[in-house]
């Protein structure tokens, strides 16, 4: 039925097209293209072939030219393609979408967590830096402002009471205690861009990101980043040179322990010394992934 109504559009089409060109096989010949009528040989008139006396070899009346493909084409003439585009459309009963099959992507929250020193803030600056659509989301902390830090770009610094108001007022999506101060995760930057289609960066430490696992589940991407080895990492915390040695005993004991919570996170990232942009490309190479997804990670704040 639907060979029959697909005939009938192609022939509404191109009022010189017959439907016994598909159906008929040449009897002389069988092993002649299905699409050219039975005949002894073919004579080209321009861009139409005719076909001479037929296979029997009677006075039988030439059948009228056919809009049919020159069996020495390597392609079908554009023409007979959009007559050919046009009748299946008719056939089918509707037309064709040039809409894009793939569904639009979503925007992803990215939770980038891992221990003290494997180059969390290196990666994430690094990351913004390659890739456009992405927006980290800053911070708020309770603790001092290091040397070199830029408030309201590495972190919001306000002070405890402040922090603590901000809690109150449901305007965090996450906080801790972490080494005695406070950190947490605005709500309004995230609604923000979100709405504007942009890709959010959270940087959380590991109880952050349990928190945020048991708020979000899977509808975040969870990335665990770590250095190339256990002593690798002590030795970038003890050349940073930031802490008392009391305190960077206690980060080094810290970060032995929360290595173990590697398994609970979805992707794992080696941040290995000098090599950068290897890591930030591999992080590259996740969002890729997941928007590629044919289920999308859906969320709301």
């Amino acid at each position: 039925m639907l060979l029959r109504s697909l005939f009938s559009s192609l022939s509404r089409s191109h009022l010189r097209f017959s439907p016994s060109l598909f159906l008929t096989r040449s009897i002389a010949s069988p092993t002649s293209p299905w699409f050219l009528p039975s005949c002894r040989h073919t004579v080209r008139f321009g861009s139409v072939l005719r076909a001479s006396s037929s296979a029997t070899g009677g006075d039988s009346p030439r059948p009228p030219d056919l809009p049919i493909v020159p069996p020495t084409a390597s392609k079908v003439p554009f023409s007979f393609q959009a007559e050919m585009i046009n009748g299946i459309e008719a056939a089918l009963g509707s037309t064709f979408s040039s809409d894009p099959l793939s569904p639009p992507s979503s925007p992803l929250i990215l939770v980038i967590s891992g221990p003290s020193g494997v180059g969390k803030d290196a990666v994430i600056k690094r990351l913004q830096e390659v890739r456009e659509g992405i927006h980290f989301v800053v911070t708020a902390t309770s603790r001092a402002q290091r040397p070199g830090e830029v408030d309201g770009k590495d972190y919001f610094f306000v002070t405890k009471e402040k922090f603590l108001s901000m809690v109150q007022r449901n305007e965090l999506l996450e906080y801790a205690l972490v080494y005695g101060d406070y950190k947490g995760i605005p709500k309004q930057q995230i609604r923000e861009y979100m709405a504007k289609g942009f890709d959010i960066v959270l940087r959380v430490d590991i109880q952050g990101a349990a928190t945020l696992r048991s708020i979000l589940g899977k509808s975040a991407v969870f990335i665990f980043l770590v250095a190339e080895s256990e002593a690798a990492l002590v030795n970038r915390l003890v050349a940073r040179d930031t802490e008392s040695p009391e305190m960077l005993f206690v980060r080094i004991a810290t970060a032995r322990e929360e290595v173990k919570h590697m398994k609970k996170f979805d992707y794992v990232v080696v941040n290995a010394e000098g090599k950068l942009d290897g890591a930030v490309e591999l992080v590259e190479s996740i969002i890729d992934a997941e928007k590629a997804s044919v289920s999308q990670r859906k969320v709301e704040i």
